[in-house]
């Protein structure tokens, strides 16, 4: 009873049930939409390449030479800055100090140049002066009694060394009027020239002393080095800021016209011709796209870092880099001129480059035209 009525009907279960699995694993799958529409190429032969918005300038980081603790940070991430606009200071309070003790050295300097110029005074002459007198005065004294000593008639109411003694005398106070006189007269010839050019050059060093001391202060304010749009701000006050860190403590760059660094695949290099025209879409929204004008070819090929997100992309090569160029407010939908959309700094955008026909860049002649 049993194999011959239940081992069929058995079997045929099993077989009806594997018609069933097998039918409803081949039903048509739903394929899901798409998050967001790709781009489609406006010319009907072209390089398809990533772009990466970037500014004109390119980025500028920003750093310092002279190390030490930010004190205040003027600007953040969004300003617009123009050439020689402070970014951040630096604390300057030891230089400071050290400036106040230059400073005094130059008034110092600069009181004896005008103490020299000015002399004699006027109130040293009249001394000098009496001085003089007053050792001519001694002299013509000595002279006398010399005079009178030697015109006594009996030459032995003196004796021959006493004589001596008044004459030696007469020729040390003569002697003191010569040195009176040449005193008197360096004191009308006022300062020394070399005594005035050493004060001078006194003078000049400690000039330059504060000249330099006031450069180091001025090296503390970190200024903008090109008017430029302030795009990261990696500082605050109160941090340690070196001049060896490996991270930048601003990032600038213009923004006023934004350039865009194309990645070309190398295999599709040469087929990309200086000056060609080129349309970049906005990634996630094809609607927006702006005309994009050929600036320059970056002549060393890299490895390749972004991708475009095709299935068939090829990840192990290197790319040629092309950079475009476009106005920020001249991204706008296609369907609405009116509409602009704003495109960031380091957004990426899908870039077609018109280029000729495999064929035609191949043998280097440019298609015919279709009239």
């Amino acid at each position: 009873m049993f194999t011959k009525i239940l081992l069929p009907l058995l079997a045929i279960a099993g077989v009806c049930l594997a018609v069933y699995t097998v039918m409803a694993q081949n039903k048509p799958q739903m394929v899901s939409p798409p998050v967001a529409q790709p781009a489609s190429s406006p010319y009907e032969s072209q390089v398809p390449g990533a772009g990466l918005v970037e500014p004109s300038t390119e980025f500028i980081d920003i750093g310092t030479n002279v190390p030490g603790i930010v004190t205040r940070v003027l600007v953040k991430a969004g300003d617009q800055v123009k050439a020689g606009d402070p970014l951040f200071t630096i604390d300057d309070r030891s230089l400071k100090a050290e400036l106040a003790m230059r400073e005094a050295a130059v008034a110092i300097a600069t009181a004896q140049i005008e103490r020299l110029t000015a002399l004699p005074r006027v109130e040293d002459v009249p001394p000098a002066e009496a001085r003089v007198t007053e050792a001519e005065s001694q002299v013509a004294d000595l002279q006398a009694q010399l005079a009178m000593w030697e015109q006594l008639p009996d030459k032995r109411a003196v004796s021959a060394e006493e004589l001596s003694r008044r004459r030696f005398a007469v020729q040390t106070a003569q002697t003191r009027v010569v040195e009176a006189r040449a005193q008197l007269a360096l004191l009308r010839a006022g300062a020394w020239k070399p005594d005035l050019d050493i004060s001078r050059a006194n003078l000049a060093s400690a000039q330059a002393e504060v000249a330099r001391i006031r450069t180091e202060i001025d090296r503390l304010t970190v200024t903008a080095p090109v008017n430029a749009e302030v795009l990261k701000v990696n500082v605050r006050a109160g941090e340690y800021a070196s001049g060896a860190s490996s991270e930048n403590l601003m990032t600038l760059g213009d923004t006023s016209t934004l350039h865009i660094r194309v990645d070309i695949d190398e295999n599709d290099a040469w087929r990309v011709q200086s000056g060609a025209a080129g349309t970049a879409f906005v990634r996630g929204n094809s609607e927006f796209r702006t005309s994009i004008s050929f600036v320059r070819f970056e002549p060393y090929v890299i490895p390749k870092r972004s991708l475009t997100g095709s299935s068939g992309e090829r990840v192990d090569t290197r790319v040629l880099q092309v950079i475009y160029a476009f106005k920020p407010d001249a991204v706008r939908s296609e369907r609405e001129p009116d509409k602009a959309v704003r495109v960031f700094v380091g957004q990426q955008m899908d870039v077609f480059i018109k280029a000729p026909t495999l064929q035609g860049a191949r043998f280097g002649v440019t298609p015919p035209s279709k009239n």
